[in-house]
């Protein structure tokens, strides 16, 4: 159906198809010989971000014969492979891209503005039929053919500037907060090294096994034969659930209530520090009072003596410190791994307690401002996607 379809509940508002009133630009460019000077490859292109804020320079290494496809500012850049990524952005300049990522443009002005073109590819419905309509399992791919069939409804150019008026606002105002938060990261992390290189010069250093009650790791002898399922065992921490200061329990595994038994030294409790030993060596966090009495997989479980806190320890390994030392003592090539042993005869700079009690308490209160801003820019992102999905297209 053409951009003269049928009226919807909303009057003025019509019923389109994609390939009605988008094009796809197909203009060729040799990297060589074309002048251009940038490149963009999937990486370049971020979640939810219409920004280019990275490029690769033509020349600087290996292209592949993929890149040909010249896009110029204004068009809207959409990578194809796992669309689920969502990524969809607008050029700021000429450049080349691979012919996987589809450079598209208004193809009627004066029924599709194309300020509004990649506001609508960021909806919900845009995204999910994309998801739909792709091909493959490994690495799903969609055709600009099968987009083309997508059918929505089109506000008229009148309401599409007043829509893009706003969420441009609203993209600026998100653009200045995260702006805020990367500017406070920066503040947190001189003040973590500032006070650390003082704690280096001033302060005695002690290995950790001198500073520690107990060094132990979490059950690496078969932990698979232990699994349960879920709801009927003991939740056991891996890896990929432990971050830097935080946890994230959304892929945890359970193990038996035998294996837990037969495991008690990995057991945790509220104040042990817990550390990453394999992939990414040093990632530490300190186990909250909820996560008391779980098990561990492969991870080091420290338990601080009583001149130590925790949370001094912890931001200690997560630094630029304690990630020096660590990468001084790891082994391996095609994955990091850190030993029981290292970890043990790892110096911390040892200040008096009352001292690191005050480190922590003036991280917390910076913590607590960082995350007000990440508060603010998660409603904001929430805002914007009420406003586009429920009111710029609501009559769908």
């Amino acid at each position: 159906m053409t951009s003269k379809g049928s009226k919807t509940q909303k009057t003025n508002w019509l019923q389109v198809r994609f390939g009605d009133v988008v094009r796809q630009c197909k203009e060729k460019a040799d990297p060589e010989s074309s002048g251009l000077e940038r490149y963009i490859a999937g990486d370049h292109m971020d979640t939810d971000d219409l920004r280019l804020r990275r490029w690769g320079e033509i020349g600087s290494g290996y292209l592949g014969p993929a890149f040909h496809m010249r896009f110029k500012p204004g068009q809207v850049l959409y990578g194809s492979r796992r669309t689920y990524l969502r990524k969809v952005a607008v050029a700021s300049f000429d450049g080349i891209c691979a012919n996987t990522t589809f450079v598209l443009e208004s193809k009627q002005l004066d029924v599709l503005l194309p300020d509004f073109l990649p506001f609508l590819m960021q909806t919900k419905a845009f995204n999910e039929f994309s998801i739909k309509h792709s091909k493959g399992s490994v690495n799903p791919y969609i055709n600009f053919s099968d987009l083309a069939d997508y059918e929505f409804t089109l506000p008229p150019v009148k309401e599409q500037r007043t829509a893009i008026f706003a969420l441009r606002s609203m993209d600026s105002t998100h653009a200045a907060i995260e702006g805020v938060g990367q500017t406070h990261r920066q503040l947190v992390e001189s003040f973590i090294q500032t006070e650390f290189a003082n704690f280096d010069a001033q302060c005695p250093h002690l290995p950790c096994k001198d500073t520690m009650r107990n060094i132990t790791v979490g059950i690496v002898v078969k932990p698979a034969d232990l699994y349960v399922e879920k709801g009927d065992g003991v939740l056991a921490l891996r890896s990929l659930n432990l971050f830097p200061n935080r946890f994230l329990l959304d892929d945890v595994v359970e193990i038996s209530h035998a294996g837990h038994a037969a495991h008690s030294k990995s057991a945790l409790d509220a104040g042990d520090v817990v550390v990453v030993r394999t992939g990414r060596p040093g990632d530490a966090a300190v186990v909250p009072e909820e996560l008391s009495g779980i098990n561990c997989i492969d991870l080091i479980v420290a338990k601080p003596s009583a001149a130590l806190d925790p949370f001094y320890v912890v931001t200690f390994l997560n630094s630029q410190f304690g990630r020096r030392i660590f990468s001084s003592g790891t082994t391996g090539t095609a994955q990091q791994h850190f030993n029981v042993g290292e970890f043990s005869k790892l110096k911390i700079p040892i200040p008096p307690k009352q001292i690191q009690h005050a480190f922590v308490d003036k991280l917390r209160s910076f913590e607590k401002v960082g995350s007000e801003v990440s508060a603010r820019v998660a409603a904001l992102r929430d805002t914007r996607s009420l406003f586009l999905n429920s009111t710029v297209f609501g009559a769908e």
